[in-house]
């Protein structure tokens, strides 16, 4: 079974094999004091991770609340009295 989680130390002590792992089998998790902390990954993952999933535009044209009405009147109110 190939390791896929790592103690810090481990880790450490084993960084080549880490990356290996994270070349050949996919993400490494590290821990520290037992809690996952970090996570290493290939270019690759990273890349697919990072990478833009369209425009501002096709956000917004997507979103649920296309068409709903949206109030862009402001109160006529003056505020709080703010005492310097």
């Amino acid at each position: 079974m190939v390791k896929s989680t790592w103690a810090l130390q481990d880790a450490k002590n084993g960084f080549s094999r880490v990356v290996e792992n994270a070349l050949r089998q996919g993400p490494q998790t590290v821990t520290k004091h037992g809690k996952e902390t970090v996570v290493i990954l290939s270019m690759e993952d990273y890349r697919k991770t990072t990478a833009r999933k369209g425009s501002l535009t096709d956000f917004f044209r997507a979103s649920p609340l296309k068409g709903k009405p949206l109030d862009t009147e402001r109160a006529k109110d003056l505020g709080r009295e703010v005492v310097l």
